[in-house]
């Protein structure tokens, strides 16, 4: 059965880091691309990130703080988030697709649960 687990979110400080993880189980990861989504609240699902192979994109909302990156022999894709803000607390998401390249949630085909990322003092 494919299955998506995130796991990494947190309480963190403002200006603080954390990196979140993506673990595929029941199908491998580099066939398909991997996003990052999140959803704050109250708000709609926001697409952020996505890699296929070594080509990558980021929304405007986290570029230059946020870096998407997978690990192959773990089966597993990262989003290393810096600079956090409190903005950036919502339920974060990932999802894989064989569409290639982009962040439009309709073309994902594998969701995982969620993972909570707080950004307080």
């Amino acid at each position: 059965q494919e299955q998506l687990v995130e796991s990494g979110g947190g309480l963190v400080q403002p200006g603080g880091s954390l990196r979140l993880s993506c673990a595929a189980s029941g199908f491998t990861l580099d066939d398909y691309a991997v996003g990052w989504f999140r959803q704050g609240p109250g708000m709609a699902r926001e697409g952020l990130s996505c890699i296929v192979n070594n080509t990558t994109y980021y929304a405007d909302s986290v570029k230059g703080r946020f870096t998407i990156s997978r690990d192959n022999a773990k089966n597993t894709v990262y989003l290393q988030m810096n600079s956090l803000k409190p903005e950036d607390t919502a339920v974060y998401y990932c999802a894989a697709t064989s569409y290639g390249l982009g962040v439009q949630e309709t073309l994902y085909d594998y969701w995982g649960q969620g993972t909570q990322v707080t950004v307080s003092s």
